[in-house]
Order: structure tokens, then sequence, then C-alpha cells
């Protein structure tokens, strides 16, 4: 069993929704799966951890402030571990190259403002979600959903998320941490099986030597006296 963190931030509850999803998939695995949102904990000890998972939506073409500091926080220890990190936006919602292209983008930037370049990647379509929006959002989104998947429909919510997608990156992500550990875990078995060779050679080594010499203190006070 891997203890997996799975850290995230969320605005309308998208993310929250994902990350939950994909600890659900890690559980099942029988992992021992922690899913908690960054600003209601924001000293967690990352290093307590096997493995660790990073979650952020795309608000205003950035990823959350809460959910940078964190990684930039825990660089060092991410990298340590397997790790991955999974984005929600709009851009992933339009399946067209110029589309993919900007959510791609996205994480780059992500990538070079915190330094951590993540073992995987999941880019996945978030919702919008028109009833929890104040009326200047509620129209820009309007907006961009007219050009874009025309959901207009301001009375409803749409959710975009492909759960199969998520699946299939939260499945890889744990094929890739047991395999992972599990070679770790042989070659540590490995060392130490090492180590006790090499203690039981230098035993006998010892023995022997010690022998040697009480034979010789032996041999030498039992010798008779030359006439």
């Amino acid at each position: 069993m891997v203890s997996i963190l799975v850290a995230y931030g969320s605005g309308e509850g998208q993310t929250e929704k994902v990350a939950r999803y994909v600890g659900g998939v890690l559980t099942d695995r029988g992992h021992e799966v922690t899913v908690k949102r960054v600003t209601d904990d924001p000293t967690i000890d990352v290093g307590a951890f096997d493995a660790v998972l990073v979650g952020s939506p795309v608000n205003n073409r950035r990823h959350l402030p809460a959910v940078v500091e964190f990684v930039e926080r825990n660089r060092e220890v991410l990298a340590s571990r397997p790790n991955g990190f999974f984005q929600l936006s709009l851009a992933s919602i339009v399946p067209l190259r110029w589309a993919q292209s900007g959510a791609q983008e996205f994480v780059d930037d992500f990538v070079s403002n915190t330094g951590w370049n993540p073992d995987h990647v999941g880019r996945f379509a978030g919702a919008v979600k028109y009833s929890q929006y104040d009326p200047l959002e509620r129209v820009l989104f309007k907006l961009v959903s007219a050009v874009t998947t025309g959901d207009t429909d301001t009375s409803r919510d749409y959710e975009y998320t492909d759960w199969e997608e998520v699946e299939t990156f939260a499945v890889a992500f744990a094929n890739d941490v047991e395999a992972r550990l599990t070679a770790r875990s042989a070659e540590e078995r490995g060392m130490s099986g090492l180590k006790r060779a090499s203690q039981a050679v230098a035993g006998a080594v010892l023995l022997v030597g010690v022998a040697g010499v009480a034979y010789w203190v032996a041999a030498r006070r039992f010798t008779p006296a030359e006439c």
C-alpha cells in the first residue's frame, strides 16, 4: 500500500470534484489516499507521503496563487518522489488545435513559474457554472461560450469534464507509482541483503583472525624450551 496526497485548489468546485474522483480511483487500487485543499492546511507535510498529485483550475489565464505557492514551497520534496499535476481549463473544452495548444501553454507557464517539472500531467476540461458567477462573470462566460461551445443558457450549469480521461490519468499515475516504489523496495532489499552478506564475511574473517592469534599464542606458550 502506498500513501498518496492529492493536494488541490478550487474555485467553483469542479477541481475539487476531479481531485476526489482521482482519490477514489487510487483508493480502489488499495492505496491510502489523502485529498486535501491546499488552503485548508498550507503547512501539510508533503514528505510524509510516498507520492503526490497537485491540481488547480485556470482562472483568468492563471493557476490559483495558493497552488502556485504550495508547489514553490514544496518543490524539492515533490521532485524527490513520484508526482503529477492536473489542471482544469476552458481551453481543454474546445477540441481544436489552437485551444489544446493554449491548455498546454498554461502548463508550460506553471512549470516555468514554479520550477517544478511534474512526472505526469493531466489537462482536463472543467465546467461553466453560471449559477455561481456574479452578473459580470455571467456575461463574460456567456460571450466565451457563444464562440466555443454554444452553451449560453445562464439558467443552468455545464460540466465538460471527461471522467474516462480523468480515470485514465489516475490509473497511469498509480501504475507508475507502484512500479517505481516496487523497484525501489527490491533495490533496498538487495542492498540490505548485500549488507548482511558483507557483515557475515567480515564476521567470518574476524573469527578466523581471532582463532589464528589464539593458536599462535598457544603454540608459543607450549613449545618446549631449547636445550
